[in-house]
């Protein structure tokens, strides 16, 4: 062999460990980094992670609507159950249900791409949708509300 193919071959199996050694200590310090945040999760009194409690929940239909994007056409698909403060709202939720439909139907075709495609974005949303429901009723009805399905297209 000659000395410009020996070192070109050292030159690529140099180049290959480096980027295994490169990816091997980037998948250590992202597992060590999950370990931690579980870790930082557990109580500290007694080790063991704290479980939230989650109220009853009232799955609502799926939601389809175009998005408010200028010169280009997009959609949400979005389903979500919102999480009761009480058990007993929810037949409150049941009598006004087409009202509850019709207050996200007015709130969701009004974001942009750019307002929703972050997650400060959808916590706003959400937040938004749980002010406007709540305001429909005389007290705090829903607590929280969870995305079970988000797709833009």
């Amino acid at each position: 062999m000659s000395n410009k193919l020996i070192f070109l071959l050292v030159t690529v199996l140099l180049v290959v460990t480096i980027g295994l050694a490169g990816g091997f200590f980037m998948m250590w310090s992202k597992l060590s980094s999950l370990s931690t945040q579980a870790n930082s999760v557990a109580d500290s009194d007694t080790g063991q992670i704290q479980a939230a409690t989650l109220g009853p929940l009232f799955p609502l239909d799926t939601f389809i609507v175009n998005l408010a994007d200028q010169g280009r056409s997009r959609y949400l698909r979005v389903t979500m159950d919102l999480e009761l403060v009480e058990a007993t709202d929810a037949g409150m939720l049941t009598e006004r249900l087409s009202q509850i439909r019709d207050s996200i139907l007015m709130i969701l075709p009004s974001k942009r791409f750019d307002d929703i495609a972050s997650m400060e974005g959808k916590t706003a949303l959400r937040d938004e949708i749980i002010a406007t429901l709540n305001s429909l009723y005389t007290k705090e009805v829903v607590g929280n509300i969870f995305f079970t399905e988000f797709v833009v297209q």
